[in-house]
C-alpha cells in the first residue's frame, strides 16, 4: 500500500523537526556539589558543576549575603562537562552560585542555585544533587536565561 503524498510529506517534515529539536537541546546543570538547597556542616574548598554536555563556563560567581566570595574561577574557551572551582576563605552562611555557559548549540544559558553552610546543622547533606533542578526549559528552579 502506497501512502498519499501529503502523508509522506507530513511524516518527513515531522521527522526533520524532531531531529532539529534534539540537536538544539539547551544545556542544563545536571549535578552540583554542594547541591541546590543543601545544608552542609563544613565550608567547601571547592564547588563542582556538571552539565549534560560539553560547555564553556564563562561566568561563576559565589555570592554570600551582601557580598561576593573570592574564587579561583577563570573563564576558559575549553568546552568541558564538569568544572571544579576552588572557593578559598568560605565561612558559614547562605550562598548563591550564579553561572553562565555557552553550550554546543552556541546559546548562552545562565542560572543560579543556593546552599547553606551551617556548622550547627543536625544532619549534614552530602552536598550532591543528581538533578540540580535547573532545567530552565522545563521551568524548574530559578528562571534560566537563554540568549
Amino acid at each position: 500500500m502506497k501512502l498519499p503524498a501529503i502523508v509522506r510529506l507530513f511524516t518527513g517534515a515531522s521527522l526533520a523537526i524532531l531531529v532539529q529539536l534534539s540537536v538544539h537541546a539547551h544545556t542544563v546543570l545536571t549535578e552540583s556539589s554542594p547541591g541546590d538547597g543543601a545544608t552542609i556542616k563544613e565550608s567547601p574548598t571547592h564547588v563542582n558543576l556538571v552539565f549534560n554536555g560539553p560547555v564553556k563556563l564563562i561566568k561563576f560567581e559565589l555570592m554570600g549575603t551582601g557580598h561576593e566570595m573570592p574564587t579561583k574561577f577563570e573563564s576558559s574557551l575549553e568546552a568541558k562537562v564538569s568544572f571544579m572551582i576552588e572557593t578559598p576563605g568560605m565561612h558559614p552562611g547562605n550562598f548563591t552560585v550564579n553561572w553562565a555557559v555557552i553550550g554546543a548549540d552556541g546559546h548562552t544559558v545562565t542560572n543560579s542555585y543556593s546552599f547553606l553552610v551551617d556548622p550547627d546543622a543536625v544532619a549534614a547533606d552530602a552536598g550532591h544533587n543528581d538533578h540540580a533542578g535547573h532545567d530552565a526549559e522545563a521551568g524548574h528552579g530559578h528562571d534560566g536565561d537563554h540568549h
